[in-house]
């Protein structure tokens, strides 16, 4: 007679650990975080190729959306990538690619900095600075020896970004190519927001990489967010005379006398 509460022997519980751990890897792939690999050299020195990130998949969950400065993992928006070949994965890749434990080859993704949002002005001349809404950016992660926009006028430009859309750019200016160089297929070089994955938050592997991906204070900088605003206030300031003149109107068809003082917020009205 067996023992009550006698333990199974560790080999019988062992496929059922596995089943829950892969399960549980799923479930952090698809709603929490998610591993890439970088293959190529358009996000140094920020990123070298062969790095893992972990990329944030839970904030766009809660209606979070790209900001400024933020490093983004997305899916190709058209024809990005069509001269570059996928490789075929193996079958342990494409199950540990699967639940999250490994990138997975088969999926055709960039990764690359968010320079311009809904309603930005983005703009290029020469070797630069690039500006935003006018302001100048100081972008000390432009790999070494790069300029900031580029001496090839094929490179030069000035964009309003669209709603729901992004202008991208890589770091390494003179080696990537970003919205810069597909602004004549359909999305004008823009991407969908929809088509993001999520923000690049840490550099896991290798270990003597370890780094995190905050957005760099250029983007913080005063006045670099007010191009949605500036319109807004310009409406506010221009509504005021109509309103006074609706307000005066409105007394002298009611046969009222117009105030003789600024006691209820109107200048005085000789009659």
């Amino acid at each position: 007679m067996k023992a009550a509460g006698a333990r199974r022997p560790f080999w019988k519980e062992l496929p059922l650990l596995i089943v829950v751990a892969l399960v549980l890897a799923l479930l952090i792939k698809t709603f929490l975080v998610q591993a890439f690999s970088i293959p190529s050299e358009s996000m140094q020195n920020t990123l070298q190729p062969g790095d893992r990130v972990l990329v944030d998949k839970l904030t766009p969950w809660f209606g979070s959306k790209p900001e400024r400065g933020e490093v983004v993992v997305f899916h190709d928006p058209g024809h990005w990538m069509k001269d570059q070949p996928t490789p075929e994965p193996g079958v342990v890749q494409k199950v540990l690619g699967f639940v999250g434990l490994m990138p997975s080859a088969g999926e055709k993704d960039l990764i690359k900095r968010v320079v311009g949002v809904a309603g930005d002005t983005v703009e290029c001349k020469g070797a630069g600075p690039l500006t935003v809404n006018g302001k100048p950016l100081d972008e000390p992660y432009v790999f070494p020896g790069n300029v900031p926009c580029s001496t090839n006028p094929d490179a030069h430009f000035k964009v309003t970004v669209p709603k729901d859309r992004l202008w991208v750019m890589g770091d390494h200016r003179q080696d990537s190519q970003d919205s810069r160089y597909h602004q004549d297929e359909d999305d004008k070089g823009f991407v969908p927001v929809d088509d993001v994955v999520g923000r690049a938050i840490v550099v896991a592997w290798p270990l003597d990489h370890w780094d995190t991906l905050p957005v760099p204070a250029t983007f913080s900088q005063k006045g670099i967010g007010n191009a949605a605003a500036a319109p807004a206030a310009v409406a506010f300031i221009g509504a005021v005379p109509l309103v006074m003149v609706r307000r005066r109107l409105q007394l002298a068809r009611n046969g009222l006398a117009a105030p003789v003082s600024g006691e209820d917020g109107l200048l005085p009205v000789v009659r």
